[in-house]
């Protein structure tokens, strides 16, 4: 096989496993936004009548965005400690609620637009 051959190989197998990569991160990205939708969004969606997006904006006061989809600054670590072991009046959820593997998707959803 000609040097040429085996570059043109070599590029198709890397835009294939960039396409896989791409398709996987929005895989979990429909995982995370599903957790969010039902665990989240009854109180952190946008717009009034969710508590703790009321919260958080009386919190921050307008130097960040109070629903956390909005957010720009949260990192998947912060994501996962709130989640486990809750803030103020916020719960925490046990595994048997959100697994692991969702925790995993939810935090990711919550942390894309860090990227």
């Amino acid at each position: 096989m000609s040097a040429r051959a085996i570059g043109a190989v070599a590029c198709a197998a890397a835009l294939s496993l960039g396409a896989h990569a791409v398709a996987a991160d929005e895989v979990k990205n429909q995982q995370g936004n599903a957790v969010f939708q039902k665990w989240c969004a009854p109180c952190h969606a946008s717009g009034p009548g969710h508590p703790g997006t009321i919260a958080l904006a009386a919190l921050y006061k307008g130097a960040k965005p109070a629903a956390l989809e909005e957010r720009k600054d949260l990192a998947p670590e912060v994501v996962k400690k709130f989640v486990r072991t809750g803030v103020s009046v916020m719960p925490f959820f046990r595994k048997t609620e959100v697994s692991d593997v969702e925790l995993d998707a939810l935090a990711a959803y919550l942390s894309r637009k860090q990227h």
